[in-house]
């Protein structure tokens, strides 16, 4: 398969970024409840709301204040002006009335300094040897302003600021004002209902943003709407696997002749479900899907639906489809979607409710604005080993079967990842070895090889080559490797020696059988590549054995009894080294895989009897078979005593090559196919010459 699709890199205008900040914005409020809509409403309504009562009671105040400085003032002298021996007595009736009908001494105005603007206070009249004090209201003190322009009392005006006055004047002002606490003037309030309200709708704007940002941020990371400019590449760049692609071909056209279809009775939206081994690009062809149909797509995983309480996963999947729908047609991709597709009941109750939700959704999302959601789903599921729910396999009209590479398609592939960096590889590379170490690995394992290479071609300052390809190969399928954890044990690095050339061996003999010792084809077909002592961290291993991975998938008898010696002939070895107490537990896997193969051909083939019948069949469904017969137990015995045997005997036989080897290996710490071969081929002549020399 080509490169990941990757999003352009190309920076974005402010009208573009204000243009995706707007439709994550719609996508958010499409899949909210009602409440939560009429919620964000109310907030929208109210921030500009609180604003314009603020500005407007911040108007008036300032109105109110030029008023109350127009006044002319007559009498200059600030604090001096209020005589504060005189008694005090609050003033009956409204404060124009009492200046037209008495007589007037002095008019004293307590003010208070604001930030914005002033505000009028207290109104001291002096007549008749008193105090007359009055607490205009906003009405009174604008005529109270105007009027003092041309009456006869206004050349008797004197402003005072309240922070002026003494303490007895403050202490005569603060009882004052707590008698005026109950008929205190809209002005008095007006600053802190201002300022209240610019507060509220400060915070109320602060607030609603901090939320939709935290929303919009959760939701750009687990939902978010692919648009097909944002993909690069196309079906066009695919390598290999053209039977998926003709697949995926009959996907678009259904799509493009939708209404072709519906004259022969095909109008529901269809529904495509992707299955196969991870790695194969199933993600990545939804994304060239979505390219080459021109529709947006969404990319979730449904791992992301098992939320852990009823209604979580079917409340996501609702919002998704609201997201879909503001698209009109859309591509909704669900990955790992494997745990859907089990069978419902018996499990938990909210993985059955997200099911339930999935099945009404797939069976067409149309509404009178004619919406078409695609749905396609990826997993890993087998279903010919695992039970699916019917129900939700008839809901996929379209099913493309996904499968690891061939040879043929893997070698492809391996040109296609080099020719993107050409002018770094050396020219006429043999990828045999490569190709065949890579039998059962997907594309994305094959381009992590490649890009492993190139990591190591730039360390090294060379040009990727053969070489270089198998050591990343190792790199990446066997894992990191050292010699200094097994440089102290030479004991174990013997053993290993011994137990894997048994191995060899025993393959080696039957490939110089049946190729005649023909050593080129022995070269190409022998499955062993390499052999190396050195150690692998990860799993504490003291070596490893780089094998080509089998492609056939129909064994013979035959087949499966060399099979059976190759795998014992590693214990076999060490039997013959070291004594039949020196044998370890390193063959353990051996043995488990040779009990695994005798019971194949013996339990489930009729193998070794007369009757053919398949006991594997008798299994109880839950992971594990019944009680192994007695007849079976005794012929698996039988033949595994037997193949052990004859494997024993090659071994003792070939106990001179196997010792040479051990040593050779010993020294170099890992060889190769062809190493191997030279070394055995120059061992028998040398051998043939010492038995030949009189």
């Amino acid at each position: 398969m080509s490169d990941s699709s990757k999003s352009n890199s190309r920076p974005e205008g402010p009208w573009m970024a204000l243009k995706k900040a707007a439709t994550r914005l719609q996508d958010w409020f499409a899949m909210q409840s009602v409440a939560a809509k009429l919620g964000v409403v109310a907030l929208a309504v109210l921030i500009p709301a609180t604003a314009i009562y603020s500005a407007m009671l911040l108007q008036r105040r300032a109105a109110l204040a030029d008023a109350v400085q127009a006044i002319p003032v007559a009498t200059p002298g600030g604090a001096a002006a209020l005589d504060e021996r005189l008694p005090v007595v609050l003033g009956g009736g409204s404060l124009l009335g009492f200046l037209e009908a008495e007589p007037v001494e002095h008019i004293t105005v307590i003010y208070e300094p604001q930030l914005f603007s002033v505000r009028a206070g207290i109104v001291l009249v002096e007549s008749r040897g008193r105090l007359h004090a009055y607490y205009p209201s906003d009405i009174e003190t604008r005529i109270f302003a105007e009027k003092a322009v041309t009456a006869p009392w206004g050349a008797k005006l004197a402003f005072v600021p309240r922070g002026e006055l003494a303490a007895s004047g403050q202490e005569l002002l603060d009882r004052l004002d707590q008698r005026f606490a109950n008929a205190r003037p809209q002005s008095a309030d007006d600053g802190w209902r201002a300022t209240a309200s610019g507060v509220l709708s400060a915070l109320l704007t602060i607030g609603l943003l901090s939320f939709l940002a935290i929303q919009l941020r959760g939701q750009f990371k687990s939902m978010k709407f692919i648009e097909p400019s944002q993909v690069s590449g196309s079906l066009d760049e695919l390598v290999g696997m053209d039977d998926i692609k003709a697949e995926v071909g009959q996907i678009v056209d259904q799509y493009r002749r939708r209404a072709e279809y519906a004259e022969y009775g095909i109008r529901k939206p269809f529904n495509v479900m992707f299955s196969g081994p991870a790695g194969t690009g199933k993600t990545k062809l939804a994304s060239y899907l979505a390219r080459e149909l021109g529709l947006p797509i969404l990319f979730h995983s449904a791992a992301a639906l098992e939320t852990g309480y009823v209604a979580g996963g079917s409340n996501t999947l609702n919002r998704i489809v609201a997201m879909a729908r503001r698209r009109k047609r859309s591509i909704v991709f669900l990955d790992e979607a494997q745990d859907l597709f089990m069978k419902r009941g018996g499990r938990r109750k909210f993985d059955d409710d997200t099911a339930n939700t999935l099945l009404a959704l797939l069976d067409g999302v149309r509404t009178r604005q004619d919406t078409e959601i695609i749905w396609v789903v990826a997993s890993n599921f087998n279903s010919a080993t695992l039970q699916m729910d019917e129900a939700m396999l008839r809901r996929f009209q379209m099913k493309v079967d996904f499968r690891l590479p061939n040879r043929d398609e893997r070698l492809q592939i391996i040109h296609h990842y080099l020719a993107q960096r050409a002018d770094k590889v050396l020219p006429d590379l043999d990828l045999g070895h490569l190709v065949a170490v890579t039998e059962g690995r997907s594309p994305a394992d094959l381009e992590t090889i490649v890009n492993q290479a190139g990591i190591m071609a730039v360390q090294a300052g060379a040009l990727i080559g053969a070489d270089t390809l198998m050591q990343a190969a190792e790199r990446v399928l066997v894992g990191n490797v050292n010699t200094s954890t097994t440089d102290d044990r030479d004991r174990d690095r013997r053993i290993i020696a011994v137990h894997e050339w048994g191995h060899f061996l025993v393959d080696l003999e039957r490939e110089r059988r049946v190729t005649g010792d023909d050593w080129s084809r022995i070269l190409a077909e022998m499955k062993t590549i390499k052999i190396s002592l050195k150690a692998i961290p990860r799993n504490n291993a003291l070596g490893f054995v780089f094998y080509k991975q089998g492609s056939s998938l129909l064994k013979t008898k035959g087949d499966i009894e060399h099979d059976v010696r190759v795998l014992l002939g590693g214990m076999a070895n060490e039997e013959l080294f070291f004594g039949e107490d020196g044998t370890t537990n390193g063959a353990y896997n051996d043995i488990t895989r040779v009990t695994q193969l005798l019971h194949h051909a013996v339990g489930e083939m009729g193998m070794y009897r007369k009757t053919r019948l398949n006991f594997g069949a008798l299994s109880d469904g839950q992971g594990g078979g019944r009680a192994l017969d007695e007849e079976t137990r005794n012929i698996m015995e039988a033949q595994s005593e037997r193949l052990y045997d004859e494997t024993k005997a090659l071994l003792q036989r070939l106990m001179p090559l196997s010792e040479h080897l051990v040593g050779k290996l010993m020294q170099s710490i890992e060889m190769d196919l062809a190493e191997a071969l030279d070394e055995i081929r120059r061992f028998e002549a040398d051998h043939a010459r010492d038995a030949g020399a009189p």
